[in-house]
């Protein structure tokens, strides 16, 4: 009698819920899993994390596309280390959903060393392969391969900030000697991708108060390596639509963008004084 070959068991995802759920909100970043068999893709602007953080061609390539970017846009040339600070925020505003968001709607920190990460900009496209995660007692995703029960919500918090270390151990060394920085302006700017990228994430989802609560916790400006906390704060002067005061912060760090256009900083950047932060959002009300 013929024996039935045994079919590997299904792929179970403890993250899947939360990037279908990123998806529904952001459209301009799709996660795809990768199961522990599949490539990661190459070619057709790809780039590995790994070859990112290595430092050579392949961010030389990456980069390229900021500089092409700066020159049709605005018309001269940025500084080097200008061009890579815009690449490495276009790089790192997305890595970082890769751990928080889970972490803010499901409680489920992945661990994402940069072999396991590829990134594709123009299509806002990255592929992850999770190995290992963080949990809380009572999770139904404990029993998944790779999963490791931590005791309660600091814990948990801690996951958060040291899986985003590794990561970013890995990319600022590639890029940090394109840059110009030492290393507390470079943690600073992986502290500023972190907090205002799940910001915004958690505006999304309607869910802004509770992300800031929880992004106070997560970076209150002592954890190393990082640089800099959260920093939220009441804008005087600016109001929602149901009249309560706006929230702003402080940033860490400078993207340099004024060397391009010193009259257009960002909303949170250590330049843009208040009443012109005010200004901007009734404009855009």
């Amino acid at each position: 009698m013929a024996v039935p070959a045994l079919l590997p068991a299904p792929f179970t995802s403890p993250v899947a819920a939360s990037y279908a759920r990123l998806g529904e909100v952001f459209s301009g970043l799709r996660i795809e899993e990768l199961d522990q068999a599949e490539q990661a893709p190459r070619g057709g602007g790809w780039v590995g994390a790994e070859e990112l953080a290595a430092g050579g061609a392949a961010l030389d390539a990456f980069l390229a596309w900021d500089n092409a970017q700066v020159l049709r846009d605005y018309g001269q040339q940025a500084r080097p280390d200008v061009v890579a600070s815009f690449g490495l925020h276009r790089y790192a505003w997305p890595a970082c959903l890769l751990v928080t968001v889970p972490w803010f709607l499901h409680r489920r920190v992945p661990r994402m060393p940069v072999r396991n990460v590829a990134f594709q900009r123009a299509l806002g496209r990255m592929t992850v392969r999770v190995e290992e995660f963080a949990c809380l007692p009572g999770d139904p995703a404990a029993t998944l391969p790779g999963a490791r029960v931590v005791p309660d919500e600091e814990a948990l918090r801690a996951e958060v900030r040291d899986s985003l270390a590794e990561h970013f151990e890995a990319v600022l060394a590639g890029f940090g000697s394109r840059m110009r920085r030492g290393r507390r302006a470079l943690w600073g700017m992986a502290t500023d991708e972190i907090v205002e990228g799940l910001w915004y994430i958690a505006a999304l989802l309607g869910e802004e108060e509770r992300g800031m609560r929880e992004l106070e916790l997560l970076m209150p400006g002592t954890a190393k390596p990082y640089a800099g906390s959260a920093g939220f704060r009441e804008l005087a002067g600016s109001v929602d639509a149901d009249g309560a005061t706006r929230s702003t912060r402080d940033r860490a760090t400078c993207c340099f963008f004024y060397t391009l256009r010193p009259e257009d900083t960002c909303l949170t950047c250590p330049r843009t004084c208040d009443a012109e932060r005010v200004r901007r959002l009734a404009a855009t009300a």
